[in-house]
């Protein structure tokens, strides 16, 4: 039998796995996504992307009766974070046209830096010096694997195309969190969510007209339709409610960390893709970036 302690102790457990859960299936939106990529309009993907999550969303919320009023006030709110969603997912699947998923996912990894300096201007969030320390080490190891261990490329400051637009994107994301958390006026989170990508989905769609309607979806390879489904149902739903899960149990320094993850998870999903490992000289950023994550993780 249990301890009452023991209860505190396996929250946060379950906390972590949560959040080890989340990291492994976002990696899988960038393998998947590079893959997709070439084939389709990144906002022609992510508009049937944010209907079927927004619709999942609305399903999710509706079941659990957390539809509200409150839901209704200042409209404008959603419009305005699903500009910031919506430029980031566009960015990335356009990214990964010309970029590596695994370079892709280490840009990924400088959003807790991105994130702290918004953080502290648009809400006055103030990052403590060990976590400020952890970021610089993981910020290090994306740098590393962005410029592919070439300093020649990193002293001149080469970065990929893809790198460029994808990281304008990690921009709106950086940016999307502590605005959430300004304009949240404590309604339902599912709801509150759903909302936000029923108006991404609107402003996708009205973006991306004339290509949805010229796309040729009876052409399309299975793998585009893969990835339609994956990123709605799971990269979004989904990991939406690992999130939440383990932010009520998580300190939300502890919820950043995983951030860093994401780079290993992607070489796995490129292994498990048949899509081949990355080169040997990259691994030590990965490296880093895994250890600003046990950085983060620990109490100080």
């Amino acid at each position: 039998m249990s301890t009452p302690a023991n209860g505190p102790k396996r929250e946060t457990a379950r906390g972590h796995l949560a959040m080890l859960g989340f990291s492994a299936l976002v990696a899988g939106s960038f393998s998947l996504g590079s893959m997709a990529a070439p084939f389709i309009d990144p906002a022609v993907l992510n508009a049937v992307r944010f209907v079927i999550a927004g619709a999942l969303l609305w399903l999710a919320a509706w079941a659990t009766g957390g539809i509200t009023r409150e839901i209704k006030a200042a409209p404008w709110r959603y419009v305005a974070l699903a500009a910031l969603f919506a430029i980031y997912f566009v960015t990335m699947f356009e990214g990964l046209k010309t970029a590596s998923p695994v370079s892709m996912a280490a840009v990924f990894t400088l959003n807790p830096a991105l994130t702290a300096v918004f953080g502290y201007l648009v809400v006055r969030q103030v990052t403590t010096g060990w976590m400020a320390f952890a970021i610089a080490v993981g910020g290090v190891g994306a740098l590393w694997v962005i410029f592919r261990a070439d300093l020649t490329a990193l002293l001149a400051f080469e970065i990929g195309r893809g790198e460029t637009i994808y990281f304008w994107g990690c921009i709106g994301h950086a940016l999307y969190a502590p605005l959430l958390r300004k304009l949240s006026r404590g309604e339902p989170a599912l709801a509150f969510n759903a909302a936000i990508l029923t108006a991404g989905a609107i402003l996708l769609c009205l973006w991306a007209g004339p290509a949805l309607v010229a796309t040729e979806w009876n052409a399309l390879p299975p793998i585009v339709w893969i990835t339609i489904g994956y990123t709605a149902a799971v990269a979004t739903s989904l990991t939406f409610l690992l999130l939440r899960f383990a932010a009520l149990r998580l300190p939300s320094a502890k919820v950043m960390a995983y951030t860093y993850l994401t780079p290993s998870w992607v070489i796995l999903w490129e292994i498990a893709l048949g899509r081949g490992a990355p080169p040997a000289l990259v691994l030590p950023g990965v490296a880093l970036t895994a250890l600003a994550l046990l950085m983060l993780l620990r109490d100080r």
